[in-house]
């Protein structure tokens, strides 16, 4: 084992013996890891604090490649107050963690990390944890391979005249191109094309009215289950979540 020092979140975490976790965390060099946290569900031990889900940190391990690491200690490099205190902002990132491991495992994409960290922030300064959401979910498409043509009709390439976004064709659709489908709003349109486009360390404010939401979340999640091969639980909480506000 070597002594290294990396920054990450911790997204799962699972008791270990009697007083020892395991937690499963998201490094910006290793990717997702397995550390054991010995002794942390001790009152007393200096570990405690920094073993929960959602610890956004430098993290000191006895490192282990192919095997379990151990903690050694931990740096917060932000407590993420705001999202902590909220079963809304708490569930989307959830949820967005869940994503983010599939679409890892899928590409090995070193570039996620900081995309994913650059929304949990975003979020926890308080922008709209459900726009960031979908801001979140069309970026990944990049890195699953799957990315809608937005720079022009995906039939023809016509650059105006765009009526929809379609999911069966792969992006946008003209007039003269469109042949049955939902005719999403102008807004959906040109959003989807920003979300692909945006970078988000830029974003300061996001505010997406309701019906656009509402559309946006539609095509995502029809889009997902098209071209992606993920099935993830937590979207199931997310629905059920919707459902309520």
């Amino acid at each position: 084992m070597q002594i290294v020092k990396t920054e990450g979140i911790i997204v799962g975490e699972t008791n270990y013996s009697e007083s020892s976790k395991i937690l499963k965390i998201y490094t910006k060099d290793y990717g997702f890891i397995s550390v054991i946290s010995k002794g942390c569900r001790n009152l007393k031990n200096k570990l405690r604090g920094v073993s929960n889900k959602l610890i956004y940190a430098d993290f000191h391990l006895s490192y282990k490649e192919n095997g379990i690491s151990t903690l050694i200690g931990a740096d917060i490099k932000n407590t993420l107050r705001t999202i902590l205190s909220s079963i809304d902002k708490i569930t989307y990132v959830s949820y967005l963690l869940d994503l983010t491991e599939q679409v890892y495992k899928h590409s090995k994409e070193t570039a996620i990390y900081d995309l994913l960290i650059t929304t949990i922030l975003k979020i926890n300064d308080g922008l709209d944890e459900e726009a960031f959401t979908y801001l979140y979910e069309l970026k990944l498409l990049d890195f699953l391979g799957i990315r809608p043509q937005v720079e022009g009709c995906a039939i023809c390439g016509n650059r105006t005249n765009i009526v929809t976004i379609s999911i069966l064709d792969g992006g946008y659709v003209c007039q003269n191109c469109y042949h049955g489908g939902t005719i999403y709003s102008r807004k959906t349109i040109q959003l989807v094309r920003m979300f692909l486009l945006v970078d988000l360390k830029q974003i300061t404010k996001l505010d997406v009215k309701k019906d656009t939401k509402k559309e946006l979340n539609e095509f995502i999640t029809e889009y997902y289950d098209e071209y992606s091969g993920l099935y993830l639980k937590s979207r199931g909480f997310l629905k059920n979540l919707m459902k309520i506000q």
